[in-house]
């Protein structure tokens, strides 16, 4: 079953809201470009947000902060430091601003392929939120993989050197 894209009017904003309560460790936000295409699996629904691609994710970024429960790993496209301003007028602007948003935020940039390949074995468990804005520079969207706002990697380490060690003796 193709899942298609959503009409402008179920109101993008008031979606996302209603997924961050509901979204945890290993659901992702995806706040796409115009040209990312409508997927076909079932855990993956796409919403056509009608928006300015920074006002998205920006939108996206406080929803995420404002979660105690979440908070993100975000994945860039490796190609968009590559994309030129003759092919793609405006990218640099956008480089730009994306830098400023994403401030501190823990990135990763990777081939964009790598990026979707992720987001698919996620799909095949875990819900995963596109929010398809107007925006018409090639591999500008942002991947938001969520994680767990009270864990840490690092405390997750240490359980299972716990674990080990129980085991062990």
């Amino acid at each position: 079953m193709i899942e298609e894209a959503k009409p402008a009017t179920l109101d993008w904003k008031s979606q996302l809201a209603a997924a961050l309560p509901l979204f945890g460790h290993r659901n992702w936000i995806v706040v796409a470009d115009a040209a990312y295409p409508a997927q076909s699996r079932a855990g993956i629904e796409t919403i056509a947000a009608d928006a300015d691609q920074i006002h998205v994710m920006r939108t996206a970024i406080d929803g995420i902060a404002a979660s105690a429960h979440i908070r993100a790993n975000i994945y860039l496209d490796h190609e968009l430091d590559f994309v030129s301003e003759l092919d793609a007028p405006g990218v640099v602007n956008y480089r730009h601003e994306l830098k400023t948003i994403l401030g501190s935020s823990n990135v990763f940039y990777l081939p964009h392929e790598q990026i979707i390949h992720k987001l698919d074995q996620a799909a095949q468990v875990f819900r995963v939120l596109i929010l398809k804005t107007k925006m018409t520079i090639p591999y500008t969207s942002v991947f938001f993989e969520l994680d767990c706002g009270y864990w840490s990697a690092d405390a997750e380490a240490r359980l299972r050197a716990e674990i080990e060690k129980a085991a062990a003796s």
